[in-house]
């Protein structure tokens, strides 16, 4: 169970995940081995996932931004595996999330422009054999994209 303070040290490295320690520490006021030491009991309790850049796609001429709904030909576990180990290695995919509803899975896949989109359906989820049905929708303008969760602390 995360306590208050452990809840503020997540929400600014949110915010800033290369704060330098003494900093942070200096904002959730605590000195700076004690701060270290919840930093580091988070990062073993699997609270704290890792660090990344955030990047800009289009400075990558990835300009398209799709969601694509898709069905499997059949639900079983054997056929919902395969498809997940499958896309999970596909670099353009960026999501793979399970739904409910007309669809079995959601997508979030990232191409260049939409002739690159359509080149990935074709030669990569489109010869899946057990795929039965791909919709996709391409994103014309994203407003505003969150990388940070609701913490309350």
């Amino acid at each position: 169970m995360l306590d208050k303070k452990d809840k503020v040290i997540v929400e600014k490295l949110q915010q800033n995940g290369r704060i330098p320690m003494s900093e942070l520490a200096q904002e959730v006021s605590l000195s700076d081995t004690p701060c270290l030491r919840r930093v580091k009991k988070l990062e073993q309790a699997g609270v704290i996932e890792g660090y990344q850049a955030r990047l800009n796609r289009q400075a990558f001429n990835l300009n398209v931004l799709v969601y694509a709904f898709v069905r499997l030909s059949a639900n079983s576990d054997k056929l919902a595996n395969q498809f997940e180990q499958t896309v999970e290695q596909l670099e353009q995919v960026l999501e793979c999330s399970v739904v409910t509803g007309a669809y079995d899975y959601l997508l979030k896949i990232i191409a260049e422009d939409l002739e690159d989109y359509e080149s990935f359906v074709k030669k990569s989820l489109g010869r899946l054999d057990f795929i039965s049905t791909i919709e996709s929708t391409v994103v014309l303008k994203q407003t505003f994209s969150r990388n940070t969760l609701p913490i309350k602390a």
